[in-house]
């Protein structure tokens, strides 16, 4: 059992930063990958950066490469998102993943969500 919660999310303006972080309390024992996917409105959910148990892998969805990097810290519980150059098409809800490698929408464990808001 794993359960994630995020943080950072909120209202940015173009060209600006924010910084998301996702800590896992993991019952048991094991690590995993983790990652980031995002859903905005009448769009499906797309990964936007993974990165592997290890911290040795890391996979980026192609509209957000060179802007956005994914870290994982020392004890391999909590990731980051660092997000540059925002854009309003960055806008969604972004959740965070665990799971294995590589990360799928569709299994795994999920945070409860923290938007982003990119305007003026």
């Amino acid at each position: 059992q794993v359960q994630l919660v995020e943080s950072g999310g909120g209202l940015v303006q173009p060209g600006g930063s924010l910084r998301l972080s996702c800590a896992a309390t993991i019952s048991g024992s094991g690590f995993y990958a983790m990652g980031w996917f995002r859903q905005a409105p009448g769009k499906e959910r797309e990964l936007v950066a993974a990165i592997s148990d290890s911290g040795e892998y890391t996979n980026y969805g192609d509209s957000v490469k060179g802007r956005f990097t994914i870290t994982k810290d020392i004890a391999r519980t909590t990731i980051y998102l660092q997000m540059n150059r925002l854009q309003a098409a960055d806008t969604a809800v972004y959740y965070c993943n665990a799971g294995p490698w590589p990360l799928r929408p569709i299994r795994g464990y999920w945070g409860q969500g923290t938007q982003v808001t990119v305007s003026a």
